[in-house]
């Protein structure tokens, strides 16, 4: 089959550093190469890929200084997408809905998968008025606050097999965190939780513009803290190490978690997952072999 990838642009194909979404892309796009089809990326221009790859800016908007505003690039990128239709047999798109109105007319042709949270109010009245664009999950959680979009399956995300390898005996005698710092991740309640166990605490994770001020006046205090490490963004090459000399992954998140990429990769490496029960959290861990769900403490907050 031919096959067009269109990726978001905020991040490069596999990311440098941390991106959930770009990550997936990559693994599926290079898989599907693989496995003998005609696979074209649309990406941006430091992406790396099996497939053939179409620049559509010069590289990642997040590391690109001059860029305030993605969304024109999201046009241009769409708009070459568009002239170049007629060549696939089908269209997968992985960011979000900004495609829907443009390629509406070849629906049937197009397979959307949503990577975000879906229960903001606002989004409902756009999965009825473009009822007919096909959609995949990546849990059933996040198929509750639209239950009646027209989902077409709910696919998990995977990671390539021998991409993390397990440490049986993790010496390092530590907690982790892995992700973004931001307040739907609640970096500070896994700060809390691991003073709270007498258990240093090892925080990998990107901040983004939006979560400046976050970071700022909630996150980055905690940081001169004893037992409290901020190690930055870490690499694909370094969560073997990260996540498998921990004694486990904290995963406090305060949002309905879409997936959480970060827990199979802590599960990869052998490392348990200390979860709260959010959104796709009670899909992911088995508790007592992988990892453990709590309740949300109202006395820790």
């Amino acid at each position: 089959m031919k096959i067009a990838q269109i990726a978001p642009l905020m991040e490069s194909v596999p990311p440098r550093l941390y991106g959930g979404t770009e990550r997936v892309v990559s693994y599926l796009t290079d898989e599907l190469v693989r496995m003998g089809h005609d696979v074209t990326l649309f990406a941006s221009g430091d992406s790396v890929s099996r497939a053939k790859l179409v620049r559509c800016v010069p590289m990642a908007l997040r590391l690109d200084a001059n860029v305030s505003d993605p969304i024109p690039y999201y046009m241009l990128m769409l708009d070459r997408v568009r002239v170049r239709a007629h060549e696939f047999d089908i269209l997968h798109f992985h960011i979000d809905q900004f495609h829907f109105p443009l390629f509406q007319p070849i629906a049937d042709r197009t397979v959307t998968i949503l990577h975000g949270r879906q229960d903001l109010h606002d989004l409902k009245p756009l999965y009825i008025g473009f009822s007919d664009m096909p959609l995949v999950s990546i849990s059933k959680a996040q198929r509750e606050p639209i239950a009646n979009a027209n989902f077409v399956a709910t696919v998990y995300h995977g990671i390539p097999v021998h991409l993390l390898k397990p440490t049986y005996k993790p010496r390092g005698g530590y907690v982790a965190f892995l992700g973004r710092i931001c307040p739907e991740k609640r970096p500070d309640r896994a700060i809390r939780i691991a003073q709270a166990l007498g258990i240093p605490i090892k925080i990998a994770a990107k901040i983004d513009k939006v979560d400046e001020a976050y970071f700022r006046a909630a996150i980055a205090p905690l940081f001169n803290q004893p037992g409290v490490e901020y190690v930055g963004e870490i690499d694909e090459r370094a969560k073997s190490g990260f996540l498998g000399e921990a004694s486990a992954l904290l995963f406090p998140v305060d949002w309905p978690e879409p997936f959480g990429l970060s827990m199979i990769e802590a599960m990869a490496c052998g490392t348990p997952v200390l979860a709260f029960r959010c959104g796709s959290v009670p899909e992911i861990i088995d508790p007592g072999i992988t990892g453990h769900i709590v309740l949300r403490d109202l006395q820790a907050e």
